[in-house]
């Protein structure tokens, strides 16, 4: 069963999102200095995944934004790998760049590890926190589900990535510093975003003719695809 049905959107909220972790992949090395804080580039653009994330449980559900979810781990960790192998095949004489190319690309195993499980475990506590206050709040007050689900999402994903990938390499203070920094700006990217948010969501629902809730939904994580559910 194909993951969009008979949708008409959601095959390209799901090409977003991967294009969106891929980018990401590919340019987190890079540092830049805000508000005296050093932080990776990718805290301007990373957060439109969680954005995507709200989007997909909150119009199609917990399952669908589960297996898109999945999806973009599997493109990710597939990027990740060619990466390595393109870094370990020697270059041609006449290529001058290898060394920068090497530098970009030849990310340590440890910081992808960690970079999966940090996209993995904060997507699915965003997801699942999004899922259940739709049904504790009957549909309303969508700015405080986008909102608190990223609080923790973001807050997962950041945690989990400094303290798999860079915990004994930073220093402590800056290892927190860090996180909170990150968590921080991720939350403010997508609390700005807001009004977008809305905007996409109702346009989806009208389009798209689905407003699900999760009531009956099996949160596991580790399910790859998703379960028949019906359409409330």
């Amino acid at each position: 069963m194909s993951v969009t049905n008979n949708f008409k959107f959601l095959g390209l909220f799901m090409a977003l999102n991967i294009a969106f972790q891929l980018i990401s992949d590919a340019t987190a090395g890079k540092i830049i200095l805000l508000f005296g804080v050093g932080v990776s580039v990718t805290v301007f653009y990373f957060p439109f995944t969680y954005i995507i994330s709200d989007v997909l449980t909150e119009v199609y559900g917990y399952a669908k934004a589960r297996t898109v979810l999945w999806y973009t781990l599997i493109a990710s960790i597939l990027a990740g790998i060619f990466y390595q192998i393109a870094v370990a095949i020697p270059a041609a004489p006449f290529f001058e760049h290898s060394g920068a190319y090497d530098t970009v690309f030849g990310i340590v195993p440890r910081i992808l590890i960690g970079g999966w499980l940090a996209v993995f475990s904060g997507d699915i506590c965003n997801n699942y926190v999004m899922a259940k206050l739709k049904i504790k709040t009957n549909g309303r007050f969508l700015w405080v589900r986008t909102i608190l689900s990223t609080v923790v999402g973001q807050g997962v994903n950041t945690a989990v990535f400094y303290t798999v990938a860079l915990a004994g390499i930073l220093p402590n203070n800056l290892l927190i510093e860090g996180i909170l920094a990150g968590w921080i700006l991720k939350t403010i990217v997508e609390a700005l975003m807001t009004p977008v948010t809305y905007f996409v969501v109702h346009q989806l629902k009208n389009i798209e003719g689905i407003d699900h809730f999760d009531k009956e939904t099996n949160f596991n994580p580790f399910i790859f695809l998703e379960e028949k559910q019906s359409v409330k």
